[in-house]
């Protein structure tokens, strides 16, 4: 991991300005951009860490840019962004394969507005992450530039290295690919809500008829304590199974908070988050539970990222 320049823009602030108050044409650019060029490189890699790790090295590379020549600078920067975030990949990919139980993304606590752009919003969540983490990283990224940020195929081939009708083919398969494996119905997010507080209330309340109503008979709960912290080893199972090991944490004190977009809950323990759970919902019921406990990947939990298409 590089270390960031806190004065840089790529680091969130808004860098260096001449005398007069403005910023220099470069680094207007990538002010401008940068929360879409974050959740580009997110969306790419499911690790907020390496996404700003991507943004840092997009800067430094767009600094050397001619803007002479740069015909559109968003498209250009989200070029250099996806080309960082490919070569990002195989280093997570090699980390992933020495990970300590299920890997699961990096939960982000997000600004209300993403929930109103409910694609966005669906793009962002864990259930969609884990379906793109079963692309290559290609597929991968010709369809989250493409069905996410609608960029066109000829600026989608500039970005991954590939001719028109290579990307054109490959987009094609990578969204057969997602169809068959995302929710069928985008959940709006009253009905998300609808649904976690009835699992809260279940929850608390310790009624576990209730819960195994909110529970598909084939829910699949997923634990990621990278090693770090207590978690089940490999996926749990059916909604016995899953209720059983809810009713573990039924005295654990849980708040709401807005997650990858979407409602979720949070263990507390002494004022402290130890688990964001976040949740897949088909047809009213809850199909798969998702419980970051690692440490390290709840860093981002502390404030509020901003997520643009």
């Amino acid at each position: 991991m590089t270390e960031r320049d806190d004065q840089s823009p790529a680091a969130g602030t808004t860098g260096p300005s001449p005398g007069d108050g403005r910023l220099d044409p470069a680094t207007e650019a990538f002010v401008a951009h940068r929360n879409l060029l974050f959740t580009v490189a997110y969306e790419m890699l499911g690790s907020a860490a390496d996404a700003e790790d991507v943004l840092q090295e997009t800067w430094l590379r767009w600094t050397d840019v001619d803007l002479g020549v740069v015909r559109d600078r968003r498209a250009y920067l989200v070029r250099i962004t996806t080309r960082q975030s490919l070569t990002r990949l195989r280093t997570l990919g090699r980390r992933k394969e020495s990970y300590v139980g299920p890997w699961l993304p990096e939960p982000l606590l997000t600004t209300p507005d993403v929930a109103e752009d409910v694609e966005l919003a669906d793009s962002v969540s864990t259930a969609m992450l884990l379906v793109l983490e079963t692309l290559t990283p290609t597929e991968r990224a010709v369809f989250v530039l493409r069905e996410v940020f609608g960029l066109e195929y000829d600026e989608i081939a500039e970005a991954v290295g590939k001719n028109l009708a290579a990307v054109r083919q490959i987009a094609h398969r990578a969204r057969a690919h997602v169809a068959a494996r995302r929710p069928r119905i985008v959940v709006s997010p009253a009905e998300s809500r609808e649904v976690l507080q009835a699992f809260q209330r279940a929850i608390a309340t310790g009624d576990l008829q209730r819960l195994l109503d909110i529970l598909a008979p084939d829910v699949v709960l997923l634990a990621d304590g990278g090693g770090v912290k207590r978690a089940a080893p490999a996926p749990v199972v059916g909604a016995d199974t899953v209720a059983r090991a809810l009713a573990r944490v039924a005295a654990v004190p849980l708040q709401t908070a807005w997650v990858n977009g979407r409602p979720a809950l949070l263990f507390q323990i002494k004022d402290r988050i130890d688990t964001v759970l976040t949740v897949r919902i088909d047809a009213g019921r809850i199909t798969g539970l998702y419980a970051v406990r690692n440490p390290e990947k709840l860093t981002h939990m502390t404030r509020q990222t901003p997520l643009r298409r």
